[in-house]
């Protein structure tokens, strides 16, 4: 009984902490700039070995080669327009402030900011990130 007490508590000691609130003003955001020019600012998770929240920029105009992704994309605008097209698909649907997209793992695509000034949107990846490039 004894050892079922010391258990009980050990596992009810995380829900007695107190939670603790994060707020980052967008001057505080830690942006990482990769060589093609698209940034990434981390806010939760470390997207290089699991799941992750980041803030992404686009630079106007971004295009990226066709490729998919290990793990599904699931993204919130925040500014600019962004298309997100399957491969061979004639869909050309934007999406703007406040527009909400999902990319599914292995779905084969090409993402472009189709607007005249960078888009920014707030990412999901329900795990690590990688851009797995493939032909047409």
């Amino acid at each position: 009984m004894k050892r079922l007490a010391i258990l009980t508590a050990l596992i009810a000691t995380p829900a007695l902490a107190d939670p603790t609130i994060t707020l980052t003003p967008t001057d505080a955001f830690a942006w990482e700039t990769t060589p093609e020019g698209v940034a990434f600012a981390p806010l939760s998770g470390d997207r290089w070995s699991e799941a992750y929240f980041a803030m992404v920029k686009l630079p106007a105009g971004t295009v990226s080669p066709p490729h998919v992704k290990t793990f599904t994309m699931y993204g919130v605008m925040i500014e600019g327009e962004m298309t997100h097209a399957a491969i061979g698909s004639e869909v050309t649907t934007r999406v703007g402030p406040g527009g909400y997209y999902e990319v599914p793992a292995g779905l084969p695509h090409i993402s472009s900011c189709v607007s005249d000034t960078p888009c920014i949107t707030m990412l999901y990846q329900d795990g690590a990130f990688d851009f797995v490039p493939v032909t047409q």
